[in-house]
């Protein structure tokens, strides 16, 4: 087929990457790493609150943006790949900066900081309906969610280069669920990202709407699944390496070895288990020992 990035840039009317100015903030040390709050404005002149993971006492190999999961907690964001709040097999930020690597994990629209009515990570009773609404009402001017989202994404990798000045060669997105989905498609019209993980996201729309599975409000664009599939996605971001997460009893990553098995090269590195969605420490291991891995092949590769 033609070339995905520019479908999808063509569809979406998403821009080019741009240069963000950003606020920087509080630092705070812990073993390890040091964590710093910033502040950087979006396409429409929101307010995008992040943390950002920087190792101390060690050299910074490479850096990560890290996008978090949906869950339906609107409350947790950054917060949750801090490890702050919720699930500890989402605190990537601790786990990938101890390693070495700088990590960014920005809140998306409508989560966390980002919305309305409160901020923080309490719930508020009405966070559901400013998710619909994100989309909902740019839809009615013509507009797209995912336009929004990835034009975040975009800026989210360009404030990971600008904040910490590591090589362009050594940085990638990650991300669970909503956060891999969010990875899937950036990495695939982004070819800043030179490595992307992708967890729980992987699925074909064929399965989905047989089994009646949910659509991300995100990934909700009219005649998308006549244009492409996640193998079409998965095929753009070769050769660059991508790892595939998935579990056999995970409706979001049902069929995710069967749509690898259509991508042709040797680039997808993939780990399926007999489990379900929600992460345990063996997939937690794996995506970190192999986000680490593909910064330290691209650290030797540059040295050659």
């Amino acid at each position: 087929m033609d070339d995905v990035a520019t479908i999808l840039r063509e569809r979406l009317g998403l821009a080019a990457p741009v240069q963000v100015d950003v606020q920087r903030g509080e630092v705070e040390s812990f073993d390890g790493f040091d964590r710093e709050r910033i502040e950087y404005r979006g396409l429409e002149d929101d307010r995008i609150p992040a943390f950002l993971f920087t190792p101390n006492g060690r050299e910074t190999l490479g850096g990560v943006v890290v996008f978090h999961q949906h869950n339906g907690e609107f409350h947790f964001g950054k917060s949750e790949v801090a490890g702050i709040v919720g699930d500890a097999f989402q605190a990537f930020g601790p786990a990938l900066a101890r390693r070495g690597l700088a990590v960014l994990a920005p809140d998306a629209i409508t989560f966390e900081d980002r919305r309305g009515a409160v901020q923080g990570t309490e719930p508020d009773l009405y966070d559901w309906l400013q998710h619909y609404n994100a989309m909902s009402h740019r839809l009615l001017q013509g507009d797209l969610l995912m336009r929004k989202c990835l034009d975040d994404a975009q800026r989210a990798l360009s404030v990971l280069l600008q904040t910490t000045g590591v090589d362009a060669q050594r940085v990638g997105v990650a991300g669970h669920s909503y956060g891999g989905t969010t990875a899937l498609y950036h990495a695939a019209v982004d070819a800043r990202c030179r490595f992307v993980c992708i967890s729980g996201a992987v699925c074909s729309f064929e399965t989905r709407l047989r089994e009646g599975t949910g659509i991300l409000l995100f990934e909700t664009v009219p005649g998308l699944a006549r244009q492409l599939g996640h193998h079409d996605l998965l095929a753009a971001i070769g050769p660059r390496p991508a790892m595939v997460v998935s579990g056999t009893q995970d409706k979001y990553s049902r069929d995710a070895d069967q749509v690898v098995a259509r991508v042709a090269g040797d680039f997808i590195t993939e780990w399926r288990v007999e489990r379900g969605h929600a992460l345990e420490q063996e997939r937690f291991d794996a995506m970190v020992e192999w986000i680490v891995g593909c910064v330290c092949d691209q650290a030797e590769a540059h040295r050659r």
